[in-house]
């Protein structure tokens, strides 16, 4: 019975503490000047909100978000992304492999104007371990997520680890 009780609660704290975990290296990396936008609620609002991809773009081609628009982010260009975009209200999330890139890309497109940009929490990694599709060039299904790096990969829960 106590090792029944002690792996309970080793299994819970592990819970806890890899959420507590991606919370705090988000508080770490990110301002929260944007706000997030949870998965789920993505999910329940996904015929409205306008999708981009802040990854690089060897990212997006191994997997994306369906209907994502890629934008990029060391070669983002706000000029470009603004002429797709011409709702200034129109919501919009941002996400990247967890939410730190997207995060800095949301601010650009909040300071050009947009009065609707969210950050999707834990981005892409967080959307394929909740158990969401993700879909390569050719809009097929495929279970292969970019995992950025061996650091950031860690997070990545579900899918096929891809790295380049």
């Amino acid at each position: 019975m106590k090792k029944l009780i002690l792996y309970l609660f080793i299994a819970f704290s592990t819970v806890g503490f890899s959420q507590k975990t991606l919370s705090t290296l988000l508080k770490k990396h990110n301002t929260e000047r944007i706000p997030y936008m949870t998965v789920d609620m993505l999910v329940e609002n996904n015929n409205t909100i306008a999708i981009l991809d802040a990854r690089e773009q060897n990212e997006y081609n191994v997997s994306h978000l369906k209907n994502a628009v890629f934008v990029g982010y060391n070669h983002f260009n706000l000029a470009k992304t603004t002429k797709q975009l011409t709702n200034k209200q129109q919501p919009i999330v941002v996400y990247c492999s967890l939410g730190i890139r997207s995060e800095d890309i949301a601010e650009k497109l909040k300071k050009a104007g947009y009065t609707d940009v969210f950050n999707l929490y834990g981005g892409i990694f967080e959307w394929k371990n909740k158990g969401f599709s993700v879909f390569n060039l050719q809009n097929k299904e495929t279970q292969k997520v970019h995992a950025y790096s061996k650091n950031w990969g860690k997070w990545l829960l579900k899918g096929e680890k891809i790295y380049d």
